[in-house]
Protein backbone atom coordinates (compact mmCIF):
# COMPACT_ATOMS: atom_id res chain seq x y z
CA UNK A 1 0.00 0.00 0.00
CA UNK A 2 1.71 3.03 -1.38
CA UNK A 3 0.55 6.97 0.14
CA UNK A 4 -1.94 7.26 -2.91
CA UNK A 5 -3.87 4.25 -1.34
CA UNK A 6 -3.41 5.45 2.38
CA UNK A 7 -4.71 8.97 1.49
CA UNK A 8 -7.86 6.81 -0.20
CA UNK A 9 -8.27 5.47 2.44
CA UNK A 10 -7.84 8.14 5.08
CA UNK A 11 -10.59 9.63 3.19
CA UNK A 12 -12.64 6.82 3.15
CA UNK A 13 -12.62 6.42 7.20
CA UNK A 14 -13.62 10.40 7.03
CA UNK A 15 -16.46 10.14 4.42
CA UNK A 16 -17.63 6.84 5.71
CA UNK A 17 -16.64 4.83 9.19
CA UNK A 18 -16.00 8.55 11.17
CA UNK A 19 -19.95 9.26 10.39
CA UNK A 20 -20.88 5.88 11.38
CA UNK A 21 -19.23 6.43 14.92
CA UNK A 22 -19.07 10.00 15.05
CA UNK A 23 -21.08 10.56 18.77
CA UNK A 24 -18.57 7.21 19.60
CA UNK A 25 -16.03 9.74 19.07
CA UNK A 26 -17.47 12.59 20.52
CA UNK A 27 -18.17 10.56 24.24
CA UNK A 28 -14.28 9.51 23.73
CA UNK A 29 -13.38 13.23 23.70
CA UNK A 30 -15.83 14.92 26.49
CA UNK A 31 -15.41 11.77 29.09
CA UNK A 32 -11.67 10.39 28.16
CA UNK A 33 -10.68 7.21 27.11
CA UNK A 34 -11.47 4.51 29.85
CA UNK A 35 -9.77 1.37 28.04
CA UNK A 36 -9.95 -2.14 30.65
CA UNK A 37 -6.87 -3.82 28.69
CA UNK A 38 -3.09 -2.78 27.87
CA UNK A 39 -2.37 -4.60 24.51
CA UNK A 40 1.22 -5.04 23.98
CA UNK A 41 1.67 -6.51 20.91
CA UNK A 42 4.63 -6.39 18.16
CA UNK A 43 4.95 -3.99 15.25
CA UNK A 44 4.30 -6.44 12.04
CA UNK A 45 1.97 -5.17 10.29
CA UNK A 46 -0.42 -8.26 9.84
CA UNK A 47 -0.94 -7.87 14.07
CA UNK A 48 -3.79 -5.79 14.53
CA UNK A 49 -4.97 -5.52 18.40
CA UNK A 50 -8.38 -3.93 17.26
CA UNK A 51 -9.10 -6.17 14.24
CA UNK A 52 -8.02 -9.57 15.83
CA UNK A 53 -9.96 -8.83 19.20
CA UNK A 54 -13.02 -7.32 17.28
CA UNK A 55 -12.98 -4.32 19.51
CA UNK A 56 -13.86 -0.28 19.24
CA UNK A 57 -11.95 2.71 19.75
CA UNK A 58 -11.58 3.50 23.54
CA UNK A 59 -11.57 -0.48 24.06
CA UNK A 60 -8.08 -0.92 24.56
CA UNK A 61 -4.46 1.24 25.26
CA UNK A 62 -2.23 -0.43 22.61
CA UNK A 63 1.58 -0.28 22.57
CA UNK A 64 3.90 -2.14 19.75
CA UNK A 65 7.34 -2.33 19.77
CA UNK A 66 9.44 -4.75 17.41
CA UNK A 67 8.89 -8.25 18.84
CA UNK A 68 6.23 -7.60 21.60
CA UNK A 69 9.17 -7.67 24.26
CA UNK A 70 9.21 -6.33 27.67
CA UNK A 71 12.37 -4.96 28.88
CA UNK A 72 12.74 -5.72 33.05
CA UNK A 73 11.83 -2.59 35.17
CA UNK A 74 15.43 0.08 35.32
CA UNK A 75 15.59 2.36 38.23
CA UNK A 76 16.91 4.77 35.59
CA UNK A 77 14.90 7.48 34.35
CA UNK A 78 16.09 7.35 30.35
CA UNK A 79 13.72 7.31 26.99
CA UNK A 80 11.91 4.48 27.38
CA UNK A 81 8.07 3.83 25.15
CA UNK A 82 7.85 0.57 26.47
CA UNK A 83 7.89 1.57 30.61
CA UNK A 84 6.24 4.69 30.03
CA UNK A 85 3.43 2.99 28.18
CA UNK A 86 3.11 0.75 31.12
CA UNK A 87 3.19 3.11 33.54
CA UNK A 88 0.66 5.13 32.14
CA UNK A 89 -1.68 2.32 31.57
CA UNK A 90 -1.33 0.68 35.22
CA UNK A 91 -1.12 4.41 37.39
CA UNK A 92 -2.87 6.51 35.00
CA UNK A 93 -5.73 4.34 32.76
CA UNK A 94 -6.10 1.66 35.90
CA UNK A 95 -6.72 -1.37 33.60
CA UNK A 96 -7.50 -4.29 35.20
CA UNK A 97 -5.59 -6.69 32.15
CA UNK A 98 -2.42 -6.81 30.30
CA UNK A 99 -2.31 -8.92 27.60
CA UNK A 100 1.47 -9.59 25.83
CA UNK A 101 0.75 -11.23 22.42
CA UNK A 102 3.29 -12.76 20.53
CA UNK A 103 2.43 -14.30 16.85
CA UNK A 104 3.25 -17.17 14.52
CA UNK A 105 5.98 -16.00 11.61
CA UNK A 106 7.52 -13.18 13.97
CA UNK A 107 10.22 -11.37 12.11
CA UNK A 108 11.73 -10.17 15.15
CA UNK A 109 12.47 -13.76 16.08
CA UNK A 110 13.64 -15.01 12.94
CA UNK A 111 16.24 -11.63 13.58
CA UNK A 112 17.26 -13.09 17.22
CA UNK A 113 19.25 -16.25 15.14
CA UNK A 114 20.29 -13.46 12.61
CA UNK A 115 22.11 -11.20 15.13
CA UNK A 116 25.56 -11.76 14.35
CA UNK A 117 24.99 -11.03 10.92
CA UNK A 118 23.43 -7.34 11.07
CA UNK A 119 25.35 -4.32 10.99
CA UNK A 120 26.53 -2.56 13.45
CA UNK A 121 25.85 0.94 12.16
CA UNK A 122 22.63 0.64 10.46
CA UNK A 123 20.81 -1.69 12.24
CA UNK A 124 22.41 -0.64 15.95
CA UNK A 125 19.18 -0.17 17.57
CA UNK A 126 17.70 -3.13 16.20
CA UNK A 127 20.71 -5.72 17.18
CA UNK A 128 20.16 -4.23 20.51
CA UNK A 129 17.06 -4.85 20.83
CA UNK A 130 17.37 -8.35 20.12
CA UNK A 131 18.94 -8.91 22.99
CA UNK A 132 15.81 -9.01 25.19
CA UNK A 133 14.61 -12.40 23.11
CA UNK A 134 17.94 -13.94 23.96
CA UNK A 135 17.42 -15.60 27.04
CA UNK A 136 14.16 -17.09 25.31
CA UNK A 137 16.73 -18.43 22.26
CA UNK A 138 19.19 -20.02 24.46
CA UNK A 139 16.57 -21.81 26.27
CA UNK A 140 15.82 -23.42 22.55
CA UNK A 141 19.55 -23.84 21.86
CA UNK A 142 19.39 -26.17 24.83
CA UNK A 143 16.16 -28.19 23.95
CA UNK A 144 17.53 -28.75 20.46
CA UNK A 145 20.32 -30.09 22.26
CA UNK A 146 18.51 -33.39 23.31
CA UNK A 147 15.64 -33.04 20.55
CA UNK A 148 15.16 -32.54 17.12
CA UNK A 149 13.19 -30.01 16.13
CA UNK A 150 12.19 -28.13 12.22
CA UNK A 151 13.52 -24.83 11.87
CA UNK A 152 9.90 -23.78 11.85
CA UNK A 153 9.00 -25.51 15.28
CA UNK A 154 12.13 -24.00 16.69
CA UNK A 155 11.07 -20.24 15.57
CA UNK A 156 7.74 -20.88 17.12
CA UNK A 157 8.82 -22.13 20.61
CA UNK A 158 10.94 -19.26 20.60
CA UNK A 159 8.22 -16.74 19.84
CA UNK A 160 6.30 -18.48 22.78
CA UNK A 161 8.61 -18.82 25.43
CA UNK A 162 9.75 -14.95 24.50
CA UNK A 163 5.78 -14.01 25.93
CA UNK A 164 6.43 -15.87 28.86
CA UNK A 165 9.62 -14.19 29.47
CA UNK A 166 7.96 -10.73 29.10
CA UNK A 167 5.52 -12.16 31.48
CA UNK A 168 8.15 -12.30 34.01
CA UNK A 169 9.63 -9.25 32.87
CA UNK A 170 6.83 -7.42 33.57
CA UNK A 171 6.31 -7.82 37.32
CA UNK A 172 9.50 -6.43 37.75
CA UNK A 173 7.67 -3.33 37.61
CA UNK A 174 6.88 -2.28 40.97
CA UNK A 175 3.54 -0.88 40.30
CA UNK A 176 2.74 -3.57 38.18
CA UNK A 177 3.11 -6.33 41.04
CA UNK A 178 1.81 -4.61 44.14
CA UNK A 179 -1.88 -4.90 41.91
CA UNK A 180 -0.76 -8.25 40.79
CA UNK A 181 -0.54 -9.29 44.19
CA UNK A 182 -3.39 -7.40 45.68
CA UNK A 183 -5.80 -8.74 42.43
CA UNK A 184 -6.76 -5.59 40.60
CA UNK A 185 -4.71 -6.82 37.98
CA UNK A 186 -3.77 -9.74 35.86
CA UNK A 187 -1.24 -10.16 33.06
CA UNK A 188 -2.15 -13.39 30.08
CA UNK A 189 -0.09 -14.28 27.17
CA UNK A 190 -1.44 -14.84 24.18
CA UNK A 191 0.15 -16.30 21.04
CA UNK A 192 -1.39 -15.43 17.79
CA UNK A 193 -1.39 -17.79 14.35
CA UNK A 194 -1.79 -15.66 11.66
CA UNK A 195 -2.40 -18.41 9.08
CA UNK A 196 -5.53 -19.57 10.82
CA UNK A 197 -6.89 -16.32 13.26
CA UNK A 198 -6.33 -18.70 15.85
CA UNK A 199 -5.13 -16.84 19.33
CA UNK A 200 -3.80 -19.72 22.07
CA UNK A 201 -3.24 -18.35 25.46
CA UNK A 202 -0.94 -19.13 28.28
CA UNK A 203 -1.65 -21.93 30.89
CA UNK A 204 0.09 -21.49 33.95
CA UNK A 205 -0.61 -24.66 35.29
CA UNK A 206 -0.20 -26.27 32.15
CA UNK A 207 2.91 -24.46 31.34
CA UNK A 208 2.12 -24.37 27.73
CA UNK A 209 -0.30 -22.33 25.47
CA UNK A 210 -3.64 -23.33 24.70
CA UNK A 211 -6.59 -22.59 22.67
CA UNK A 212 -8.82 -19.50 23.65
CA UNK A 213 -12.40 -21.46 23.89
Amino acid sequence: MGISEILKGVNSFQKSSFKKNREKFIDLVKNGQNPKALFVGCSDSRVVPNVITDSDPGDLFVYRNVGNFIPPFSPEVIFHGTAAAIEYAVSHLNISEIIICGHSHCGAIKGLYQRDKMDDTSMAHLKKWLELGERAKKIVENILATKELSHEEKLKMTEQISVVFSMQNILTYPKVYERVQDGSLSIRGWYYIIEKGEILYYDDEAMEFVSIK
